[in-house]
């Protein structure tokens, strides 16, 4: 029987969403990421795929996490500004 071909171990992707998105999904990434390869050598295709998908599903996790919380930090700031220098020409043009 032939084995079937490795599954993505989502390693470096994992490592990237853990340095510069999310911390705690990167973590969750790579520990699945790590199992893919290990599970794989050993025999274990299906735990290898679940491995895989899980490390999948955390990174993106991360990664989608990160970019919300960025579009909401840049909104928050555009709408504060918007607040205060519409506050500010307000004040001005009644003096």
């Amino acid at each position: 029987m032939n084995a079937p071909i490795r599954p993505k171990n989502w390693l470096v992707e994992s490592i990237l969403v853990t340095l510069l998105c999310c911390l705690p999904f990167g973590i969750v990434g790579i520990v699945n990421a790590a199992n893919v390869n290990t599970r794989y050598d050993a025999g274990d295709f299906v735990g290898a795929e679940r491995a895989s998908a899980e490390a999948g599903r955390w990174t993106k996790i991360g990664f989608w996490v990160r970019l919300a919380s960025v579009v909401l930090l840049l909104l928050f700031y555009f709408f504060l500004f918007a607040l205060l220098f519409g506050a500010a020409a307000v004040g001005a043009s009644s003096h």
